[in-house]
């Protein structure tokens, strides 16, 4: 091969790859509006079914490079999409247009909280999940940031002992964040002052705090027992605690999915023969009463993020377990199992729309399965681990970020077909 085809081949490559980030969607009408104009809470809302209808077009298939893995999901909301990195602890922001960088600020730890939204403010918590000798999770920098969404410019940024893996929930004028140090913050979200601090016994540590019905809801662990809570936003003082004595892992770890007076998590669990074992649990939101569990069985070791967060919608419970490479159909209220199917480890919350939810796993690929039947009927492989942040749907396009460092833009009519 000669010089010259060898500069030519080097020259298309290039532009086949910065292309891949750069699609033109600047004719998708009114695409400074695209996706949710508010975003409050751990994947949008109660359910985590983080699907969103602003009534755009889809958008053109896009591949954003950041600086480092992803692992929170990608928030996407008036025409951007916000993203934290793991390790380095960038947060970024997208046009959708045309997929440029707007601007990019640096928190001091890491990010594994979503960049949450409103009115025209990102809030973003920082933190690790390594331990301290008195048992703090979180160590160096650890806190929550508050940035103008058009500029990145820092507005204020309120420092904790512990780490704030979590997203943080907005309810009123208060920000709410859940802690590797033990406690429950309130924030204003103007100023970042504190109002009030909870302490709870035990570290949260990617639990999000779910917002439904003016109630906070989210598991902590260590010290056991593991405890899952329920905290009244009105009076500032915990509704109801539940301990699951029974658990030896992973309540902390798993974001709660509520929705009609139910909230479901899942936790990892040891049988009598000493093997870990994956448990999901119903809890009545008023009382704090299981309604009803089951128990998945023993699988594979999983490092990190061990539990499986589970999705709410149209009365039905949709997870996956890392543990055993299943995904999983449950009736809401009754905790009857509908369907079971073994595919790949996936740690993330799905996303359902038009009768197929759609699971991200660790293998680079997002599976549609048929909501009523329990049938893969669509793939699409991306890249990299796409765990713990799951899918995002909005107008039809679906947004996921991944640890090899992209967040992948794909209109679902890309997704292939399986017979």
């Amino acid at each position: 091969m000669n010089r010259r085809s060898t500069l030519y081949i080097c020259l298309s490559l290039m532009m086949t790859l910065s292309l891949a980030g750069c699609a033109d969607n600047s004719d998708v009408a009114d695409i400074e509006s695209f996706g949710a104009d508010s975003w409050k809470q751990y994947r949008y809302s109660p359910d985590s079914n983080a699907v969103i209808d602003s009534g755009h077009d889809p958008l053109e298939y896009m591949r954003l490079e950041t600086k480092e893995e992803v692992r929170a999901t990608p928030v996407v909301a008036d025409g951007k999409v916000f993203i934290g990195n793991h390790d380095s602890g960038e947060i970024t922001a997208f046009d959708l247009a045309d997929g440029r960088k707007i601007w990019e600020e640096h928190a001091p730890n890491w990010i594994h909280s979503e960049a949450i939204y409103h009115e025209g403010k990102v809030y973003v918590g920082y933190g690790n999940r390594h331990f301290k000798a008195d048992g703090t999770r979180g160590t160096g920098a650890s806190g929550v940031m508050a940035l103008d969404a058009e500029t990145g410019e820092e507005i204020w940024n309120y420092e904790t002992d512990g780490e704030v893996m979590p997203t943080p929930a907005i309810y009123g004028d208060h920000l709410y964040i859940t802690t590797g140090d033990r406690h429950l913050y309130k924030l204003t979200l103007g100023e970042g002052k504190l109002i009030h601090k909870h302490y709870l016994g035990s570290v949260v540590s990617m639990s999000s705090p779910n917002i439904y019905k003016g109630t906070l809801y989210f598991g902590s662990g260590a010290p056991k027992p593991y405890t899952f809570h329920a905290y009244d936003l009105e009076t500032d003082e915990i509704k109801w605690e539940t301990d699951l004595t029974d658990i030896e892992r992973g309540l902390d770890d798993v974001p709660a999915a509520v929705d009609e007076g139910i909230a479901v998590t899942t936790a990892i669990v040891i049988n009598d023969d000493g093997e870990s074992e994956h448990e999901i649990y119903a809890m009545d939101t008023d009382t704090g009463k299981i309604s009803w569990q089951d128990n998945w069985g023993p699988g594979k070791t999983v490092r990190n993020n061990k539990s499986g967060a589970p999705m709410i919608h149209d009365g039905k419970v949709f997870v996956a377990s890392p543990k055993t490479e299943k995904y999983y159909a449950y009736d809401l209220k009754s905790g009857e199992k509908l369907w079971e199917l073994a595919d790949a480890a996936a740690k993330a919350p799905p996303a359902a729309k038009d009768g197929i939810v759609y699971f991200a796993n660790t293998e680079g690929y997002v599976s549609g399965i048929d909501i009523e039947t329990g049938r893969k009927v669509k793939e699409k492989q991306l890249g990299g681990t796409l765990a713990p942040a799951g899918p995002v749907i909005a107008n039809d396009t679906m947004f996921v970020g991944s640890q090899d460092s992209y967040v992948y833009i794909v209109p679902l009519s890309d997704f292939e077909d399986v017979r």
